[in-house]
């Protein structure tokens, strides 16, 4: 069974192609489930500030590798431009 809703991040929707991504990948959704929303939102930014389609597939290929051994925040990037905006 295929899970509909998953958890969002604080700014950010959840993608299709991502959610497609973890919806394939039982140990990756699980570890997402598992991180905070700002976690999720760091992800889901950094998926979709991708410029080119190439990129943003290494990206979501990436994600679901990463969330799946363990590592709960993304790596080397600056992190959402969102979240001030939203926090202030």
């Amino acid at each position: 069974m295929i899970k509909e809703v998953i958890a969002t991040g604080v700014a950010h929707r959840v993608p299709s192609d991502l959610r497609n991504v973890l919806t394939s990948a039982p140990v990756a959704l699980k570890a997402w489930e598992d991180i905070t929303p700002l976690a999720r939102n760091e992800w889901i930014c950094w998926v979709e500030s991708a410029k080119q389609v190439e990129t943003r597939n290494r990206r979501l290929k990436r994600t679901s590798e990463q969330l799946a051994s363990g590592k709960r925040r993304t790596c080397c990037w600056a992190g959402c431009i969102h979240r001030a905006k939203n926090h202030q």
